[in-house]
């Protein structure tokens, strides 16, 4: 069992508190490059006050990321720690929804999902550090800028580092009550487009073809590709054509967000969407896009690891849970290397991207012994 005990960080509480109530209201909207940059620079010089070198993985149009490495020269593959630091909120956020403490929730933009992830890893590698009782093998944090917008410029930097550990550890928010991600749907997405003939809605209807109506046909079609019982389900979210309402319409696009529990299912999926066929005479369709985040299966490694962070959670008094989500992380690019994840170690709490976002201020002590603990006695 570790020498740090939930009351090592419960005495630290406040402190903690504080520098993640600074770290909220640091702004950081996933597409304001200068504003991650603040983000980085804050967390960087916090990285390097607890003994990392920290390496800045510059970016031109995304925040830079970081990579903070502790026993950088010790043998091992060692232990991955993932955060984001960006949010889906954009600058001015703070004014109309402040990061406040009210009834044992802490209340801002970014705190769950997953500012409070970036303090518990900063005051659990301190608390290690100080006692003498970090692994004594390489431990690397990266926190990166675009998690939100699907990770499309740390990706490969992700999966690199994660092929070079033994255990990568995902601090996206835990589940309600405390449970860990053993399992995530891929995401992805499509954009269909619809063509037909523009022409004079009055004098001139009968000549049209009106590329809105075969998107109709089509909408029908990739919603009734939904199927709860298989994990799957496509949404059609956003649609826009035409140019005046006197006119037939000669194009009309679609976004669909689509999710899925197992890589059969995606790739059925994915090959249905880019088979769909017009319905109404003299229109054309077009579809693009694919998978992003692969699915995170609950296969033989992940029940192991999971297991054994079990048996670690036990020794702090702590039962711990499993369960999945729809929504994907940065977890999913790394499970299908077949390197050992866990996801959802960060705080208790709900509401991300809403005006709801809070955090159970007593969640953070015992997720901070958590972490440490499985960094200690992985």
């Amino acid at each position: 069992m570790t020498a740090l005990s939930i009351f090592t960080f419960e005495s630290r509480r406040s402190q903690m508190l504080a520098d993640l109530k600074a770290l909220v209201e640091i702004e950081s909207p996933t597409t304001d490059k200068a504003a991650m940059d603040r983000m980085a620079a804050a967390v960087k010089a916090r990285m390097e006050g607890i003994g990392a070198e920290v390496e800045v993985d510059r970016q031109t149009t995304a925040g830079d990321h970081l990579i903070g490495r502790w026993n950088g020269r010790s043998l091992g593959r060692g232990i991955l720690v993932m955060c984001h630091m960006d949010t889906v909120y954009d600058l001015g956020t703070l004014a109309r929804m402040p990061c406040r403490a009210e009834d044992g929730r802490l209340h801002g933009p970014g705190v769950f999902d997953m500012k409070a992830s970036i303090v518990l890893c900063l005051y659990a590698i301190a608390a290690l550090n100080g006692a003498g009782a970090l692994p004594d093998q390489p431990l690397t944090m990266l926190c990166t800028s675009d998690e939100e917008t699907k990770s499309e410029t740390s990706r490969a930097l992700i999966e690199r580092l994660a092929r070079e550990h033994g255990l990568v550890l995902c601090m996206e928010p835990a589940l309600p009550d405390g449970s860990l991600k053993t399992w995530r749907k891929g995401t992805g997405d499509f954009v269909v487009t619809t063509r037909g003939l523009a022409a004079h809605a009055g004098a001139d209807h009968e000549r049209g073809i009106n590329a809105i109506a075969e998107m109709a046909h089509q909408v029908l079609k990739i919603q009734g590709l939904t199927d709860y019982q298989q994990g799957t389900t496509l949404n059609v979210g956003i649609i826009s054509g035409g140019t005046r309402g006197n006119v037939v319409p000669n194009t009309c696009s679609a976004q669909v967000d689509f999710r899925a529990k197992t890589p059969a299912e995606a790739d059925r999926i994915i090959e249905v969407m880019l088979a769909l066929r017009p319905v109404l005479p003299g229109t054309s369709v077009e579809v693009t896009g694919g998978l992003n985040r692969p699915p995170m299966v609950r296969d033989e490694t992940m029940a192991r690891t999971f297991q054994r962070a079990q048996a670690i959670a036990a020794g702090l008094g702590i039962t711990l849970g499993e369960g999945g989500t729809g929504g994907g992380s940065d977890a999913n690019f790394v499970a299908p290397l077949g390197v050992p994840v866990l996801d959802g170690l960060g705080a208790l709490g709900n509401g991300a991207h809403s005006e709801r976002e809070h955090i159970h201020i007593a969640s953070l002590p015992e997720r901070a012994a958590l972490l440490a603990a499985i960094l200690s006695e992985w």
